[in-house]
């Protein structure tokens, strides 16, 4: 047999320290009685003193041990040992009463004495104990063969002993003599009990129970130990010579401390019981020791007959006790086979039915099961194999089962086999085994077994499980990798982070992550479809793939994010593990960004990078977002840049958090209110709108205005962002509804001037505010739609402009009048011009503030201004704080001006009161702009030339 297949099968060694201590000493103490009995113990007071309080003290020793034991045992066998205590407890006493006549006294033992009775009383609890502990018969034949097995041997056993000593005995208490009988009667009892004993103990031992198997058959060799030495005591030979201290003391004593070490000493379990089967089978290699209970009747027979040979050899007459007992030891020995023959029958057919049952269960399924023999060779394969392995169970029979295994399960099927032959039967009945089986083709095919314990060896119930473990690898598959792209998905990236975190490279601080965003992935969808974006991100995939060192990980997130994993190299060097992971990241960032060859056409992207390192504590969930925090930087600072992940960046998002707290409670408190600052016409100083602005009142009475709060939510990072949103969408439909409902107030009171709104770009877009909304909100509060005037403010270049173009178009179409707030500065203006219905354009802060200092500016406004004019629109100033501006603005051919110097924002009550006036003085006086095309009247009309739009009524 190969070396795999030896360990396959091989049973880990059993047995125990404590236990060959205690079996030492037994032999040691037992040992040292025996030297010193043959020595004669040096005096005789002291020969007589071992021989009889030893021997006492041995006895009840034995029986304090049994009577402890019977309080831990079950049950059904406490009484068993509670019979062997007193059986020690009448020994020990009748020793005792030795000693009293010997020691105590000095002189010889009265025959008979009370020392008789004790001894006498030792061999019944005994027999009685044993038959406790015997396995009881089911069945009626059961119970008459047990009866005729003891009878068997105990018959035998008196037939000897009648021809040997026995009748000498009764011959001498049927003589008459004075005081013959008492001495017969014992002389006869001890040799009967005795045989009585060796009988049961003889028949039990191979009938006894499977519980306690080492104790039981310790308790059974004490007795027989001590039977013998009762034997030989009653022998004719030795008993005219017996003295106290001599040799024979010691099977006695011994026998006595057997008896003691039984229950504690050898109740551990049995190799037999742990590797066999369920059922507690016995090994198959003791067919000598399986066999003993069968040649049983045959040896008591023998016995007999020599018991008869003895007196016709030595020329005696036989005895009538001698012929009677071996008539009837043959009666029972032929009334034995006759049971068994016909027991034999009947197990004969039993076992031919279950041989053909099991044989058709075999054959006809579709499971292959396999016999493994102790040393690892298969000795049966059921007929399914051909069509399970595409091998012949003919070709399979004799060869060994390692060598069928995948050498790469092997190892792990040793393993628990050998765990599982050493575990109890009763716990662990079966186990379950799976790994690669070699078939007929060669091919390797992965096989569930079931192994059960047989013989020594193995039962193996197997079946194809290949097609199973491949959709479970597929599913699995599945689970862990994005479906598109066929990179591993969010959770197989996360635990692989968490892998590089822990384990063997805990202590590398040198790893990274690298958080991935497509800038423009999302005009690439807009523009030539959703199945040119697919076909973009696998490509990105496979360049990010390739892109990564092998070792490395590449993952998609979800939508056009991606991540990888940069194990490190064990380095602690800061700057350089920085340089060579930013010197990796950049050159993705160079590949994602390389043109892509989309249905037939060209198409370009960029990509924002991310990177976190994986310091000393970090925990995966903390690496991916420090990760994620330094992407969206790197989009913030004007993307397809790498940014290094920064601690201030999270302590940055931690201030936004806090103070979009602050803002939402200021929402929900109401501590916002709304100021209004008067737009003016530069020629006459009338005013001819309202900007409305927002200001949140602090819990000091103080009005701060939120344009951080807006910045905040604005550029929210991460998954933050969505929510700031909520929050800026909130604050804007607050601002437009409080604005149209005090301009509606104003107008029922007298004052017609149209209201501005500022909107952002996104906001308008923003679901929530369907397009009927405006109109809605107008025709509610009684204002018409040309007294709105909603400013654009500077639009993110990722808005989509054709979709801002319907919403607009729409707004005006209801008479909404929009203006283009920023303009001269900001995003896309000429094509804002170009495409959006716009009627007014807000000069830039920045161009107003420095029209007068700067000669420069001085002529980009005026050349605004004219652009304005020519395209027949409106234009207002922004930020108008001193009276030169107001001079050089109007003699540039701007019409309205708002800033400080005409008014602050004013609350409604000072806002009623401007109105009330009607004008703002002008600097310089009423005078008409250099360049035509100003407002009639002083009033914001809206004029129309390129455009070719209707033109609105003034309010």
């Amino acid at each position: 047999m190969s070396a795999p297949g030896a360990a396959l099968l091989t049973r880990p060694p059993v047995g125990g320290g404590k236990g060959l201590a205690a079996q030492l000493l037994l032999a040691v103490v037992s040992g040292g009685y025996a030297v010193g009995a043959a020595l004669g113990w040096g005096s005789d007071e002291l020969a007589n003193f071992m021989g009889d309080f030893g021997l006492s003290t041995a006895g009840l020793l034995a029986a304090v041990s049994c009577y402890h034991y019977a309080r831990t045992v079950d049950r059904r066998e406490r009484p068993a040992w509670l019979m062997f205590a007193f059986s020690s407890f009448m020994g020990a006493l009748g020793n005792a009463v030795w000693g009293w006549y010997e020691v105590i006294l000095g002189r010889a033992v009265p025959a008979p004495s009370l020392a008789d009775f004790a001894f006498l009383c030792f061999a019944p609890p005994a027999i009685v104990g044993l038959l406790v502990l015997a396995k009881r018969p089911v069945t009626r034949a059961g119970w008459v063969c047990l009866g005729l097995d003891s009878w068997l041997i105990g018959g035998s056993l008196l037939t000897l002993s009648w021809s040997l000593a026995l009748a000498n005995a009764a011959r001498t208490a049927q003589s008459g003599a004075p005081g013959s009988v008492p001495r017969a009667a014992l002389s006869l009892a001890y040799p009967l009990l005795d045989i009585a004993l060796v009988s049961m103990v003889l028949v039990l031992h191979f009938r006894r129970s499977a519980n306690n198997r080492s104790a039981v058959n310790t308790a059974i060799a004490a007795l027989a130990l001590t039977v013998l030495s009762d034997a030989l005591f009653t022998s004719p030979l030795l008993n005219t010579t017996y003295r106290s201290g001599e040799i024979l003391d010691a099977g006695w004593f011994a026998g006595s401390l057997l008896l003691a070490y039984a229950p504690w000493g050898a109740h551990r379990p049995e190799p037999v019981e742990r590797s066999g089967s369920a059922r507690g089978e016995r090994p198959h290699s003791r067919p000598i020791t399986g066999s003993l209970p069968a040649l049983t009747p045959y040896l008591a027979a023998a016995v007999c007959t020599l018991g008869i040979l003895y007196n016709v050899v030595d020329g005696r007459k036989v005895d009538r006790m001698v012929v009677f007992t071996g008539c009837t030891v043959v009666l029972a020995l032929v009334i034995r086979q006759g049971i068994m023959l016909l027991d034999n029958i009947a197990l004969t057919q039993e076992l031919a039915q279950k041989e053909n049952h099991f044989r058709s269960l075999v054959q006809g399924s579709s499971d292959v099961i396999m016999i493994a023999a102790p040393t690892g060779t298969l000795r049966y394969v059921s007929p399914a194999a051909a069509g399970v392995y595409g091998r012949e169970a003919e070709e399979l029979v004799g060869s060994e089962l390692a060598a069928l295994i995948h050498p790469d399960d092997l190892g792990r099927v040793v393993h628990e086999v050998r765990r599982f032959l050493a575990a109890p039967p009763a716990e662990e009945p079966t186990t379950r085994i799976e790994c690669r089986f070699r078939s007929g083709d060669g091919e390797w095919l992965n096989v569930e077994s079931t192994v059960n314990r047989h013989q020594g060896g193995l039962i193996l119930n197997s079946r194809d499980v290949t097609e199973r473990v491949r959709l479970q690898a597929q599913l699995q598959h599945s689970a862990e990798h994005d479906p598109l792209t066929d990179l591993p998905n969010r959770a197989l990236f996360t635990r692989r982070v968490r892998q590089a975190l822990t384990g063997r490279r805990a202590g590398d601080h040198s790893s990274a992550v690298l958080f991935i965003d497509l800038d423009g992935f999302k005009a690439v969808n807009d523009t030539i479809g959703h199945q040119a974006g697919d076909e973009l991100l696998v490509e990105a995939a496979h360049r990010l793939q390739d892109a990564v060192r092998a070792g490395d990980t590449a993952a998609r997130l979800g939508g056009d994010e991606f991540a990888a994993l940069i194990l490190g190299d064990g380095s602690r060097d800061r700057s350089a593990r920085e340089y060579q992971v930013h010197e990796i990241a950049d050159r993705l960032r160079t590949t994602l960004s390389q043109p892509y060859r989309i249905a037939g056409s060209e198409v370009r992207v960029a990509a924002s990078i991310g990177v976190a390192f994986a310091d000393p504590g970090i925990t995966p969930s903390d690496l991916m977002r420090n990760a994620d925090l330094a992407m969206y930087r790197a989009k913030a600072a004007g993307k397809n840049r790498v940014e290094l992940y920064a601690p201030q960046m999270q302590a940055e998002v931690v201030r936004k958090a806090e103070l979009a707290g602050r803002l939402r409670t200021a929402l929900h408190e109401g501590e916002f209110v709304l100021l209004h600052q008067p737009v003016v016409s530069l020629a006459s100083g009338e005013v001819t709108a309202i900007a409305a602005q927002a200001r949140w009142r602090s819990a000091q009475g103080i009005l701060f205005t939120p344009a951080e709060f807006l910045r905040v939510a604005e550029r929210g990072e991460g998954a933050a962002a969505g929510q700031d949103a909520s929050r800026t969408a909130e604050l804007g439909r607050w601002l437009l509804e409080e604005a149209v409902e005090q301009a509606a107030e104003r107008r029922r009171a007298g004052h017609d001037a149209p209201v501005v709104v500022r909107m952002t770009a996104q906001r308008l877009l923003d679901r929530s505010l369907p397009r009927g909304s405006v109109e809605a909100l107008l025709n509610r509060h009684g204002l018409p739609s040309g007294a709105l005037v909603l400013e654009l403010a500077a639009s993110d270049p990722r808005v989509p402009f054709d979709e801002l173009e319907r919403r607009l178009t729409a707004l005006h179409r209801l008479g909404v009048r929009i203006a283009l707030d920023g303009f001269g500065s900001g995003y896309a203006a000429i094509s804002a011009l170009r495409r959006l219905p716009v009627d007014l354009l807000k000069l830039d802060r920045g161009l107003v503030e420095g029209v007068v200092e700067s000669a420069r500016l001085h002529k980009i406004t005026a050349g605004l201004l004219r652009i304005a004019n020519d395209l027949g629109m409106q234009s207002v100033a922004e930020g108008v704080d001193l009276p030169e501006q107001v001079l050089a603005l109007r003699a540039m051919g701007c019409t309205h001006g708002q800033g400080m110097a005409f008014s602050g924002p004013l609350d409604e009550y000072r806002l009623r009161r401007a109105l009330v006036r009607g004008t703002f003085p002008v600097p310089g006086g009423s005078a008409l702009p250099a360049l035509a095309g100003g407002a009639s009247g002083g009033s914001m009309v809206i004029r129309r030339g390129s455009n070719n739009e209707t033109p609105v009524p003034p309010a």
